[in-house]
């Protein structure tokens, strides 16, 4: 007999609640004391004081100069790539004339110019809540834990592409609200660490606010205290990707692009994304699922929760879109064996950006959009190559809004 399609729904999503368990738990604290008492001055140290204390007392004694010049340089950064369009071939050893910039379709004088460097500073978001433990567990036919699928890209990239001394990432999972795992590091052993928290809990909670990680990963907020760290503190400041300083930031976000119930709503969401001008890169997860079970999808969501057909292609345009939109790509990932191949495209890409910028010369209204255009003219011939050659990079850049003293 005919199983109905709403049964099967239900079947799926009580399935899915054998896997619920507390939300991850903070480690133990140690005896390491935080801070160490001070030492005794040095020599060294006492000259160095006499001279702050000289240095001081010249400039209390110094004649004011109501006459000052304040001089405000603003600037746009655009990091792109370079790739053959036929090959996929990443080009290297661009100089500053081989590019141009356009704004608005006007072109700008690139004032800074910075060629591809190895290190990278990333955060890696990953989607850890009930729906992707559903999503994985069938999608594998019950052949492994759900959320592995989600876990697999950010155990693989850690361990293969994050080299020290000069590479660093952070981790934050996300289901209702974002939680840090770990601050920026490079140490093996607290990456490792992260890796196994991740494994040996199950994700508490099924809502995917996507729309408020993103914005936390790139300009920070106030959320849960750092998982890895040994604070009183439940609640903290938490600063974003574009508080970072470090030549070459992006971030990978690896879950379903499915949406709950978002604070801020998809157009916020991507007004964040532009302004903010780090790339993204999207491995998408969920899709075999989607394969599998598409013709018992009903078109919207089911009474039980269970995401419609037009939910799943709602989350695939998003995902496109914001990675579009901050210069990065969109991979969808369907079998775990697709991901070296996706990782190794990931670390090729943030390895080899090209770093331009041109100074603005006049001031601009707050909050507006402007439309980037970077072109490349790979044999130096006075041509632009825009058919055998593709230039990845953001396609706006916002100015900033007001900030509260300034209005």
């Amino acid at each position: 007999m005919a199983v109905s399609a709403l049964s099967v729904f239900v079947l799926l999503t009580l399935a899915a609640a054998v896997y619920s368990q507390s939300r991850p738990q903070r480690p133990k604290t140690t005896n390491e004391k935080k801070n160490q008492r001070p030492t005794g001055l040095t020599e060294e140290e006492i000259r160095k004081r006499a001279e702050e204390r000289r240095l001081a007392e010249e400039a209390k004694n110094a004649v004011e100069d109501d006459d000052i010049l304040e001089i405000k340089t603003e600037f746009v950064n655009v990091e792109a790539v370079v790739y053959n369009k036929k090959s996929g071939q990443i080009v290297t050893g661009l100089k500053r004339e081989n590019f141009a910039i356009f704004e608005d379709g006007k072109k700008q004088e690139i004032t800074n110019f910075a060629e591809p460097e190895a290190p990278i500073t990333v955060s890696l978001v990953v989607e850890y809540s009930k729906w992707s433990e559903v999503f994985g567990y069938y999608g594998s036919s019950g052949q492994e834990y759900g959320h592995h699928e989600v876990i697999r890209p950010v155990a693989y990239f850690l361990s293969r592409f994050i080299q020290p001394p000069n590479d660093y990432a952070s981790v934050i999972a996300f289901d209702m609200r974002p939680t840090p795992i770990t601050d920026f590091t490079n140490d093996p052993n607290r990456l490792q660490a992260v890796v196994s928290l991740l494994l040996r809990n199950r994700p508490a909670f099924r809502e995917n606010n996507l729309f408020d990680a993103v914005k936390f990963a790139l300009v920070g907020g106030k959320g849960d205290a750092v998982v890895l760290e040994n604070s009183e503190e439940r609640k903290i400041e938490y600063g974003g990707m574009v508080d970072v300083n470090a030549p070459r930031r992006a971030i990978i976000l690896v879950a379903s692009g499915i949406d709950t119930f978002s604070r801020i709503n998809y157009k916020d969401a991507r007004k964040v994304i532009q302004a903010a001008g780090i790339p993204i890169y999207i491995i998408s997860t969920g899709n075999l699922f989607y394969k599998m079970y598409e013709h018992r999808l009903p078109a919207t969501d089911s009474i039980t929760g269970m995401p419609g057909r037009l939910t799943f292609l709602q989350a695939r345009n998003a995902m496109n879109t914001f990675a579009k939109e901050s210069g990065g790509r969109h991979y969808e990932m369907t079998f775990p064996g697709e991901l070296p191949t996706i990782l190794n495209d990931i670390n090729a890409l943030m390895r080899h950006q090209y770093s331009l910028a041109y100074d603005l010369e006049e001031s601009r209204p707050p909050g507006k959009k402007y439309d980037l255009e970077v072109k490349v003219d790979v044999n130096g011939d006075g041509k632009f190559d825009e058919k055998g050659f593709v230039v990845q990079h953001r396609p706006y850049f916002v100015t900033k809004e007001k900030d509260e003293d300034d209005k």
